[in-house]
């Protein structure tokens, strides 16, 4: 728990001084008044010094969408780069503006009723004594995060206004619900929410792998569904073809980037690190910042590792393609519990994040749903075991260190905690399927009967970098790029967009 406030009353102080003071009281107010601005000096470097960290975690999430462009652009084919590229920048440009109108209100507009926030529209009257600006950097480069996860899921056959409508919609209206559901004080389902715990609990999301990696995988599965498979993606016999990305240069980059991103998203969820658990104690906020990213580079380690050693006997390779995701999958997994388990704990969820991820593909192929970056089995289905494995494995110690607020309630499974941490986390999951399922289900199935879902046959075999987006990306010779074979750069009408 943090100290309470230093404060000095010169009624107290003036009769320490004894009676060979001629004016005690006007030299204990002196004192005082010193000491008064002092401690406020120190409030000051405190509110400093957890906004910088909040600032500095959120141009690190921030750096992720440069993970997310170059893993993108490197796991699709090379006529579809531009295309790719352009749809992770209009994620954060349009997300940018959509969440600083609508998506931080409904996230944590409070006070408000458990479904959805009701004030900071625009960020009126922020700053306040609960939100800074920088809260609201970061929550947004959370939101984006988000919409872009689900932009991998129908890469090389969306039609680009089709990306406008979903990403606007997604971080203007559907993830900010979610966010407000469980990170938001007033939250139906938040461990912050301590007048009215769900089961007694509430849920231990803390950095996303349901709020952010559930919602952006189920949003892009339903995407892809809809929109159904890439041309030449399974065989006439309906055996699966692999349509490899054209650069696994760029997908190790992304991969990197995100990594270093990760350690914004994880331990910068905390949102200060100026907090000391016992006063005057080497632990404190700061202990629990580095133990997060250590458990979080320990999952993502042994998702990678046992993704490697999967693959190999499975398919007779070694992929670094493989193991960039099973990497990512297991650092999806992680997010939930990363504050709240120890670091073998962290172990245990990167090893069956790798499996979760091998099979969900797995069942993909038999169901022939095709995502290009499979961004709905890492996101949504590692993301999904990492809420199961945080009800398991969370100890009663850091529980209570990261929610000082809450009640002595239930914990890990495992950890003998009992089960009510659990039955949150299945309500949890459930409930984000359902919301996901009731908002963009329904969005992407109005876009397909309005023609606005996907592109044509003609511009799906010939790439859309060529045929929408002024050219290729990459520039092979000198001569002129606008006529090859018998596709041409053409204008796109009103129907086509």
């Amino acid at each position: 728990m943090a100290s309470p406030p230093l404060t000095c009353s010169p009624e107290q102080l003036a009769p320490l001084f004894g009676p060979n003071i001629t004016n005690a009281v006007g030299a204990a107010q002196f004192i005082c008044e010193r000491f008064s601005t002092v401690s406020d000096r120190f409030t000051d470097a405190g509110y400093a010094i957890d906004s910088t960290y909040l600032l500095f975690s959120a141009y690190l999430v921030f750096s992720m969408q440069l993970g997310f462009a170059m893993l993108c652009a490197g796991s699709v084919r090379a006529k579809n780069t531009m295309n790719i590229m352009l749809t992770n920048v209009l994620d954060a440009a349009a997300g940018g503006l959509f969440y600083y109108l609508f998506g931080f209100a409904f996230a944590f507009g409070g006070p408000s009723n458990g479904f959805i926030g009701r004030h900071f529209f625009g960020l009126n009257e922020i700053p306040s004594q609960s939100f800074d600006y920088s809260n609201f950097l970061y929550q947004w480069a959370f939101a984006i995060a988000a919409a872009g996860i689900t932009s991998g899921s129908i890469a090389e056959r969306t039609q680009f206004g089709a990306y406008m409508i979903y990403s606007s919609f997604l971080t203007g209206f559907v993830y900010p619900v979610v966010s407000h559901w469980f990170w938001s004080s007033d939250g139906w389902a938040s461990a912050s929410n301590t007048s009215d715990l769900l089961f007694g609990s509430g849920v231990i999301d803390f950095a996303g792998s349901g709020v952010v990696h559930m919602v952006g995988g189920i949003a892009g599965f339903y995407g892809a569904l809809i929109e159904g498979p890439r041309i030449g993606r399974f065989d006439h016999a309906g055996r699966a073809v692999t349509l490899r990305g054209h650069s696994a240069s760029l997908v190790v980059l992304g991969t990197f980037l995100l990594w270093f991103g990760w350690y914004g998203f994880n331990p910068g969820s905390f949102n200060r690190i100026f907090v000391g658990y016992t006063s005057g104690n080497y632990y404190g906020q700061w202990s629990a910042v580095g133990r997060t990213a250590v458990t979080t580079t320990l999952a993502g380690c042994t998702a990678a590792l046992t993704t490697l050693f999967g693959k190999r006997l499975l398919s007779g390779h070694w992929n670094v393609t493989d193991v960039c995701n099973g990497l990512l999958g297991g650092f999806a997994a992680i997010t939930s519990g990363c504050s709240v388990v120890d670091p073998w704990a962290a172990i245990i969820c990167g090893f069956v994040a790798a499996l979760v991820l091998i099979g969900c593909n797995k069942l993909a192929e038999i169901l022939k749903y095709d995502d290009p970056l499979e961004a709905a089995q890492l996101h949504g289905g590692c993301g999904a075991w990492g809420i199961i494995f945080t009800a398991l494995f969370a100890t009663k110690r850091y529980v209570s260190e990261v929610y000082p607020d809450r009640p002595d309630g239930s914990y890990g499974l495992f950890m003998g905690g009992g089960g009510r941490l659990l039955a949150a986390h299945l309500i949890q999951i459930l409930s984000i399927v359902a919301w996901v399922s009731a908002t963009m289900g329904p969005l992407f199935l109005l876009l397909r009967w309005m023609n606005l879902l996907r592109i044509s046959e003609e511009d799906e075999l010939a790439g859309m970098d060529l045929t929408r987006h002024g050219g290729f990306a990459y520039a092979y010779d000198d001569e002129d790029s606008s006529k090859h074979g018998n596709i041409q750069l053409r204008k796109i009408s009103n129907s086509g967009a």
